[in-house]
Formats: structure tokens, C-alpha cells, sequence
């Protein structure tokens, strides 16, 4: 797999399929047909300027009337909760028992803004125990982030394939067909439907130059393509609906590419991991491994946090998150291990939500903990939990509120703590 976040690159599954010179000539090679995918306005600054040519046996134009597709767990943010309290929420991990494919097994927990305003984000839970058999998706409304909890999945996309495994992420950016075939029995993950600007690795700023995630891992697929003709379905999320149409033969036609707009798989162990030897909780943004900005610069539509294991050295300080109220909204999840801020309660391939002011931090054993014991340095090793960050308030769906997955008794996490206030 080629690497380097945001290069310009060039793949071909047979040698040459892809024109040699600068512009598609009259008659591209191998009797393909050249299309163009723009993942930004065509006049955006050259480094905004995000575009992929494909060199494909038949052009995306051939498939037949789209029709509404009915998933009635896969829903939009106008489909939301608008008016639930503040209150914190926490869930359990979804069950495994219902037969589906990845895109049948979409379930929408949270979300804001809208994809028509091309603002905010939403956050599903995803299940299968199925491979997508003789169908494939397309995402108009979103770039696409794929962090599995359990299961190995492959995605077969134009530009080739890309297995993602737990600690691993997938990001397919808007209007890339895919499918999704599992390498495992099942599989389970979260997904985030990012509506605003493509998701760009955070400047480094006072860090320097090295740091956080390193352009050189995200990896991009190499070309490969399938002639395969038969009854396929084609399902394209839009305007926060799905659509289905019929198509005739394999979408994943592409024999070769270049560009700079194109799916990728990044592995979090590689995260270098900056944390302090002093004293303080970091804030969250520290362990930001990707962004979609806003309008507003250092305000993120959204950002993609990770808490992965790391050594914790700080003296004379109490270490684990301070209790907080932030103008950013948060949701957790939990790939593997324990979180260091709630050990109990809060467990892999579960979730979280703070929303923006509602008060939130360590629980009754974390608290002790993190005032009693003898700060010698630490290695943080079982553990991998992550956040999505985002400026807009979630909207909560009708399940996540109401569900089987919702932790009633969340709030009893902080019931224990008392005053220790004393005037000497």
C-alpha cells in the first residue's frame, strides 16, 4: 500500500492504465473510461484542492433508477431527539445476535448539524455477521470513519482494498463506492459520518515537527478491479436518506487512479503519544490524531481523539482527567481495555456522551486512586479508548435514549464522592 496523508498518488492494477501524460488523452489506454471524482470545489486553495482521475472498464453513470431504501436504525440528525436533557449517558455494547451486513447493521446514536449545510457529525454502533454479498454503499453526505472494536473487516473500494482490524481506523471520503466483507465470523465498531470538511492530520504547532500521527502511515490501496456482471445493488446515502438502484455489473471497476482524494487505513499503535513529565492532565486535544475543521479556526467539526497506552511519570499531581465542563461535546467508545478514568462500568465496544457543559470526570475509584496512590511512573499498557470531539451539541436518538443499551444508573459512578473540605 502507497502512504503519505494527502499525496498525490498513482496506482494501476495492469501497467499502463493510466495515462503517462499530464492531461486524459482523446483515447485513454486499455479502451477505458476516464472519470473524474472532486472531493473539493474545483476553485478551493491548491492545498485544499482534492481530486482523483479513474480509469475505469464502464463510467459510474450506468445504473438504474434510485428508489428509497428502508434501514430504520440508520438515521439522519433531523431524525434526532432535538429537545433531550443534558444529561451524561453511557451504553453497553450493541448484541451481536441480529444477521446482517455492515450497512443492515448500522445503528445511529448520536448526532448534529446537517448534511444539506454540510456541518456536524453522526455517530452509529455497527454490527454484522454478514459480508455485503452482490451489494455496495456510497456515502454522499459523509467521509466515513471506521474504527472496529471486533472483527477483522475487508473494504473492497474503487481504488482497491483495505483490511482494517481492531486498533486500526478506515476513513472513506464522500462519494467512493464500497463493500464490506468480513474476515471474521462477526464484527462489530463505530462509525462516524463526518458531514463538514474532510478530516486533515492537527498542525503540530509549539510541538515541532515531530509528533501525534505521521503522514508516511496512512496507507492508501493499491488498484483492483472486477469485471464481475450479475444483479447488483447500489445503495448511496443522501440528503440523510438511503437510496437503492440496480446495477449490472461491479462498480469496483477501477483498473487504475492518481490523485490525491482517496480511502486510507491508519494503524493507532503508531501514534507518537506526547504526554506531560511534569505535572497536569494534558488536555484531550494532545491525542488528536485527525480534525475536520470548521469556519472557525481551532473550533473542529470534528476531532478524532485517541487515549492509547502510554507512560504516565507526573509528579505531585493528580494524573487521571480533571473533573470538566467543556464548550465541546463528547463521545466516547472503548476499543479494548479499561479506561483509566472510569475502570468500572465503561466497557469495550461501549460509549459515552458528555454534551457540551455537562459536568463529567473520574468516578469514585478512579478519584481515589488518583489521590492516594504513590505517583512512581506508570506504564498504561491494556487500554485504547477514543473520543469524537465536536463543537455542535448531539442530538440523541429515540434508541440510544430509550434503548436496551442505555446504562440507567450512570450517574451512581460519582455518588460515593464526599466533601473533604476543611477550613486548616
Amino acid at each position: 500500500m502507497a502512504g503519505g496523508f494527502g499525496n498525490h498518488i498513482t496506482s494501476e492494477a495492469i501497467n499502463g492504465a493510466v495515462p503517462t501524460q499530464q492531461n486524459s488523452p482523446q483515447k485513454p489506454p486499455l479502451g477505458l473510461y476516464p472519470e473524474q471524482l472532486s472531493g473539493s470545489a474545483f476553485t478551493q486553495t491548491r492545498h485544499e484542492n482534492l481530486k482523483s482521475w479513474l480509469y475505469r472498464i464502464l463510467p459510474s453513470v450506468m445504473h438504474g433508477d434510485f428508489s428509497e431504501y428502508k434501514q430504520q436504525n440508520f438515521l439522519a440528525p433531523s431524525d434526532l431527539i432535538s429537545n433531550s436533557a443534558p444529561n451524561q449517558l453511557r451504553w453497553g455494547p450493541p448484541s451481536l445476535d441480529k444477521d446482517s451486513d455492515f450497512v443492515d447493521g448500522i445503528l445511529t446514536m448520536v448526532g448534529n448539524g446537517s448534511p444539506e449545510s454540510q456541518e456536524g457529525i453522526c455517530i452509529h454502533l455497527y454490527t454484522a455477521n454478514q459480508s455485503m454479498k452482490s451489494r455496495f454503499f456510497m456515502n454522499a453526505d459523509a467521509h466515513m470513519m471506521i474504527v472496529p472494536h471486533l472483527g477483522r473487516l475487508l473494504l473492497k473500494t474503487e481504488f482497491g482494498e483495505i483490511e482494517v482490524s481492531p486498533t486500526e481506523i478506515a476513513v472513506i471520503p464522500k462519494g467512493i463506492k464500497f463493500s464490506v466483507d468480513l474476515k471474521d465470523a462477526s464484527a462489530s465498531g463505530y462509525l462516524c459520518e463526518n458531514f463538514g470538511a474532510p478530516f486533515i492530520i492537527p498542525d503540530l504547532g509549539p510541538i515541532g515537527s515531530n509528533g501525534l500521527a505521521n503522514p508516511r502511515h496512512f496507507l492508501a490501496p493499491e488498484a483492483k478491479y472486477s469485471e464481475e456482471k450479475g444483479d447488483f445493488q447500489l445503495i448511496q446515502r443522501f440528503a440523510g436518506r438511503l437510496w437503492k438502484a440496480k446495477v449490472d455489473h461491479s462498480p469496483l471497476n477501477v483498473v487504475g487512479w492518481h490523485g490525491n482524494y482517496w480511502p486510507y487505513k491508519y494503524d493507532l499503535k503508531l501514534f507518537n503519544t506526547i504526554n506531560t513529565v511534569s505535572f497536569d492532565h494534558p488536555d484531550p486535544s494532545i491525542f488528536t490524531v485527525l480534525t475536520s475543521p470548521s469556519f472557525h479556526p481551532g473550533l473542529a467539526n470534528c476531532d478524532f481523539v485517541i487515549f492509547p497506552p502510554r507512560w504516565m511519570v507526573a509528579e505531585n499531581t493528580f494524573r487521571p482527567p480533571y473533573y470538566h465542563r467543556n464548550i465541546m461535546s463528547e463521545f466516547m467508545g472503548l476499543i479494548e481495555g479499561v479506561y483509566d478514568a472510569k475502570e468500572d462500568g465503561f466497557v469495550a465496544g461501549g460509549s459515552s456522551l458528555h454534551n457540551c457543559f455537562s459536568a463529567h470526570g473520574p468516578d469514585l475509584i478512579a478519584f481515589e486512586k488518583g489521590t492516594e496512590n504513590n505517583l512512581k511512573p506508570e506504564r498504561y499498557k491494556n487500554t485504547l479508548a477514543f473520543m469524537f470531539e465536536t463543537r455542535l451539541p448531539y442530538r440523541v436518538s429515540p434508541f440510544a435514549l430509550t434503548g436496551s443499551l442505555r446504562h440507567e444508573n450512570y450517574r451512581e459512578c460519582w455518588s460515593g464522592l464526599q466533601s473533604n473540605f476543611k477550613k486548616t
